[in-house]
Parts: C-alpha cells; sequence; structure tokens
C-alpha cells in the first residue's frame, strides 16, 4: 500500500558552525528546498532526505584531517559551484547514438540515464518477465514503495560519509534491477550513465538498487561515461542484495572526462553459499574516489573483488573499502592493481574485518602498482582485523617499476626491449581482466584497455637512463 504523498517535516539546518569545513551551507540549502518542492514521493523518502541532508551539512566535506581521506585532498570539489541536475534535460538523443560508449554493442539489457535521469528512448530492457524489474528507481518509488522501502538506504547509508549523505539529499533517479528467485539472466543488464552537463559544477546524483534474489543468476554493468569537458561531479551510491545460493557478476566501468570528478558508493549485502565477483575498473576522472562496504552475511559463500586502475596526467584515484566477514566458511579475495603514469596518484585502503563466530575464514587481498614515471606515487595499506581464532587470513601490497630481471629474460628469447616492455605491462593488466567471466565482456574490456595502454606514449617508448643500462647489462 502506498505511503502518503508530500506530507513531509520542514527541513532543519544544523548551524554552519558545526562544520567550518562547508563555510556556507546557503547553496546547498536553496537547492534542497527546490527538490523538496519539486519531488512527489513518499513521505518516508522525504524524511529520510531531511535526516541526511542535516547529516551532511552537520559532517561537512571531508578534510586531509580526516583518517580515511588523508591521502585525497577533495578541495577542487568544494570550490565547485554547486549545480545538482534536479530535473531532466530537454536534449533528445537517437537511440544510435550511443554506439560511441563502451559495450553498447554486446547483447544485453540496457537502462540509460542522461545526467542522472532515465532516458526511456535510449532504453531497451527486453521483455520483462514475471517478477522481473528493470527500470527507474523514481517511477518505481509510485508503484512499487514497500520494495524500495525494505531495501533502500539500508547498505549505503549516509550516517559517515558526506557524499552518501548529499547522494541521498539530492538523488533524483537511478537504476532498479529485481531479479526474482531461480530466474537466471542469460544477457547482462547494462546501466549506462552518461554526463552531458556543460558547466563546471553540474552534479548527477545517482542511486541504484539491485536485488538478485534466492537462486537467481545476474550479470550486471555499471558504466560512466561523459560528453562534456567541463569540471562536473558524479555522485553514485549502489546497493546490492544477494540472496541465498545467487550468482551475480558485476562489472563497474568509470571511463568519464579528465576534468570530471566522481565518486561512487558500492554496499553490498551477501547472502548463504552465493557467489560473487566484482571488477572495479577506473580509467577516467580527474579524481575518482571507489567505497566499497562488503557484509558477508551468510554462511558458505564466496565473493572476489577485482580492481584495474588506470591513472595519468594529473589524475587520482582512490579506492577504500571494508569486507566484513560475518558467518563462518566464507571465502573472499581481493586484487586491485593500478597502472600510473606521469604526475599521478592512486590511493588504495583494504581491511577485511573477521567478526567473532565467522570460522573458517579465507581471505586474501592484494594490491600491486606499476609505476611508468618517477613522478608517479601510490599511498597502499592493507589492513587485518581479525576476531575469530581458526582463519586464513593474507594481505599484502607492492609498488614499483617493470622488473629488469623479467625484461632480461623476455629478451633473452629475441624479443626487443620495448616490446618485452609493452608484454609485461599488458600483462599486469590481463591478471585482472582474466577474472571477468562473461566472455563477451572480457573481450572487450581486454581490448579497450589494450588501446588505452598502446596511447601511452610510457607504454610504447623505450626505456631510458639508468633502467634501461639496468635491463641491457643484467
Amino acid at each position: 500500500m502506498l505511503t502518503a504523498m508530500h506530507a513531509r517535516p520542514e527541513p532543519k539546518p544544523v548551524p554552519s558552525s558545526a562544520a567550518p569545513e562547508l563555510k556556507d551551507t546557503g547553496p546547498y540549502w536553496a537547492k534542497f528546498l527546490r527538490l523538496q518542492k519539486l519531488a512527489q514521493e513518499p513521505a518516508w523518502l522525504a524524511a529520510l532526505r531531511n535526516s541526511a541532508m542535516n547529516r551532511f551539512v552537520e559532517l561537512g566535506f571531508p578534510t586531509l584531517q580526516d583518517e580515511d581521506w588523508r591521502f585525497t585532498n577533495i578541495a577542487p570539489i568544494v570550490k565547485l559551484p554547486f549545480r545538482p541536475v534536479l530535473e531532466p534535460r530537454a536534449e533528445r538523443w537517437a537511440a544510435d547514438s550511443l554506439g560511441r560508449f563502451p559495450f553498447t554493442a554486446q547483447p544485453a539489457r540496457r537502462l540509460v540515464f542522461v545526467d542522472g535521469h532515465f532516458a526511456p528512448e535510449l532504453s531497451a530492457p527486453g521483455n520483462l518477465l514475471p517478477g522481473l524489474r528493470l527500470g527507474s528507481l523514481a517511477q518505481a518509488l509510485t508503484t512499487d514503495d514497500a520494495l524500495l522501502q525494505a531495501h533502500l538506504f539500508h547498505l549505503a547509508q549516509p550516517q559517515d560519509n558526506a557524499f552518501a549523505a548529499l547522494n541521498a539529499a539530492f538523488f533524483r533517479d537511478g537504476a532498479l534491477v529485481v531479479v526474482p528467485p531461480g530466474m537466471a539472466l542469460a544477457e547482462p543488464v547494462h546501466l549506462l550513465f552518461i554526463s552531458t552537463g556543460p558547466d563546471p559544477g553540474t552534479t548527477a546524483h545517482v542511486r541504484n538498487l539491485i536485488v538478485a534474489e534466492a537462486g537467481s543468476r545476474l550479470t550486471v554493468v555499471e558504466s560512466y561515461v561523459s560528453l562534456t569537458e567541463a569540471a562536473v561531479l558524479t555522485n553514485t551510491a549502489t546497493e546490492l542484495t544477494v540472496g541465498d545460493q545467487a550468482v551475480v557478476e558485476h562489472i563497474r566501468f568509470q571511463d568519464e572526462s579528465l576534468s570530471a570528478y566522481h565518486l561512487g558508493i558500492l554496499g553490498a549485502r551477501l547472502g548463504r553459499a552465493g557467489n560473487v565477483i566484482y571488477h572495479c575498473l577506473n580509467l577516467g576522472a580527474r579524481l575518482s574516489r571507489t567505497n566499497l562496504r562488503i557484509h558477508l552475511a551468510g554462511e558458505g559463500l564466496q565473493c572476489i573483488l577485482n580492481g584495474l586502475y588506470l591513472t595519468r596526467g594529473d589524475q587520482l584515484a582512490d579506492h577504500h573499502m571494508i569486507v566484513e566477514h560475518a558467518q563462518p566458511n566464507c571465502a573472499s579475495h581481493e586484487y586491485f592493481n593500478g597502472i600510473l603514469a606521469d604526475k599521478s596518484k592512486g590511493v588504495f585502503h583494504g581491511r577485511i574485518l573477521v567478526r567473532p563466530g565467522a570460522q573458517k575464514t579465507d581471505a586474501k587481498q592484494t594490491n600491486k602498482n606499476l609505476l611508468l614515471s618517477d613522478d608517479a606515487t601510490v599511498d597502499t595499506k592493507p589492513q587485518l582485523e581479525i576476531y575469530a581464532d581458526d582463519v586464513k587470513c593474507t594481505h599484502g601490497a607492492t609498488v614499483g617499476q617493470l622488473d629488469p630481471q623479467a625484461i632480461f629474460y623476455l629478451r633473452s628469447r629475441g624479443l626487443g626491449l620495448e616490446t618485452a616492455r609493452r608484454m609485461l605491462i599488458h600483462a599486469f593488466a590481463g591478471e585482472i581482466i582474466e577474472r571477468v567471466r562473461h566472455t563477451g565482456l572480457r573481450d572487450e574490456l581486454d581490448q579497450l584497455v589494450w588501446t588505452r595502454l598502446e596511447a601511452h606514449e610510457k607504454v610504447a617508448i623505450n626505456l631510458t637512463g639508468e633502467s634501461e643500462r639496468a635491463c641491457l647489462t643484467t
């Protein structure tokens, strides 16, 4: 039964003195009040929005003094004018214009969003079988209120993250994917998010809800691209619920312009004996931050988190994750590789948390970084926090340049220096890509990453100076 519409509490701003990092809350509150006038939504959601907005002002934007953000300076984001896209833009595209974007040639059920708003004329969800829901979250608020109230805001919560709070307060739309018990979707579900905002500070707040119920099988691709060179912001939150014995492959692909800023949160709850593999590929954006919070809530499940980031210029790619083992006999493996060139920067903070009673946990976490420049930097912190005594947990990190001995080995078999270097760099990326299970998506990703690497001069040119001499004399 639908709850009452429009009956929303009045917002109660927190004084700006409570959040010195947020010097002027006026623009945020003015836009929030405008959103409240536009929104036609259940009272429970209005109350959650109001609470999230107050929490955002209370928290303020994180600074370098915050432990979880001490390597990532978001001052450029804070300085942007605040221009949330509250209503769909009037421009309309032809469906065949999507061909320029990755994965659009793949057979798939496709939902397209432009600046955070559903574009039905560009979407092709296919035949909706009984119980299968593929569509707009905003539309579902008028038809599936009970479903959304049961799942929304349970996994990506605004309490401790200012950007999660901002997303909860301002999101207007996103994808709803619900696969009923026992259903196996043969083709992937492709969620395509396109940023077109022409003005600096244009912000799309996107919230996605994905539910794979017990015994279902699902492959879903979340891809973020842009058609603008403006300094725009994409702020996303995806909540993923995986039922008992479900099998899910989730690919998150971010390739926005090098002027853009991208913040992404995934909150996931995995059920008993499930099998989940998540791939996180960050290639674009001037600054990207990915927060993962994975809760292994059922016994006997397997989870793999797989990541690749390629940075150049002054890009910064930040990955922050917590994998929480709450039940016994679960396995989680995290593999994140970074290839960094020029003056770019990578940040990795991974934490495996094993709760009391989560015996027989098998957890492994690795972060490997390949620096193609003396000016590229990485801050990496893999971490274990264990409260059970019968577990097998390992973690480690490496940061370095190409191994001269490996280059010498290849050269001793007749390969040139440049060819040997290129092979090693591509193989480093291939460690991540080869874990993608879906053949068509894996092949396209492999070609895309190959092309992107080959376009960079640090991959194609010969080594110089001491590094080259070391390779020649080893």
